[in-house]
């Protein structure tokens, strides 16, 4: 008896995680009303992103600063975030249509699983590695909870536009996009 209670209680447990995992995400996933505002980031903490040394997928060290001079949207997210991977396609599109904005997402992941999760979801902007560390870097960003997908809106000048919790509204972040650069295109 004892040998079939335990292999139950994990397909039980399976079956829940299964089933939570394919429900429509609510709270911090997706930008509906009880999605918390973002907060002020911590003094210093945009400097200190924009200087931070994350690694790319091909362990270089990459800087955010190399992109100040033009507007930055920065995307937090995770493989086995469900929200993540359905705005990805969004971003990719929003970085074609205005190529005055550089896009750049930083992964809270690791780097094995991010190069297999962009073999079947490719995406032509960097990719950057914050690793599990990222959370806490979220948290002193605005994002109290540290949840994902996480955006922040960089100006030219590496101030704040505007900080998305959860999901983003593709048409939303296009006209906030659209007001930040002159070349953008409207396709």
């Amino acid at each position: 008896m004892k040998r079939l209670l335990i292999p139950a209680l994990l397909a039980i447990a399976a079956a829940g995680l299964l089933f939570f995992y394919l429900q429509p995400s609510t709270g911090i996933n997706t930008p509906v009303a009880a999605t918390p505002m973002p907060e002020t980031p911590q003094p210093d903490a945009l400097g200190a992103l924009t200087v931070r040394e994350f690694q790319d997928l091909d362990a270089q060290g990459q800087q955010v600063r190399q992109w100040i001079g033009q507007p930055i949207v920065i995307n937090f997210w995770a493989t086995w975030c469900a929200p993540c991977v359905r705005e990805m396609p969004d971003l990719e599109r929003l970085q074609q249509q205005h190529p005055g904005v550089r896009m750049v997402g930083i992964g809270i992941d690791s780097a094995d699983n991010i190069r297999a999760f962009l073999q079947k979801v490719p995406v032509t902007y960097p990719i950057l590695l914050a690793g599990p560390g990222g959370t806490d870097l979220m948290r002193t960003l605005g994002n109290p909870i540290g949840g994902l997908p996480f955006t922040l809106v960089l100006n030219a000048d590496g101030s704040l536009n505007r900080a998305i919790i959860g999901e983003i509204n593709p048409s939303d972040l296009a006209a906030t996009l659209s007001g930040m650069t002159p070349e953008s295109t409207h396709s």
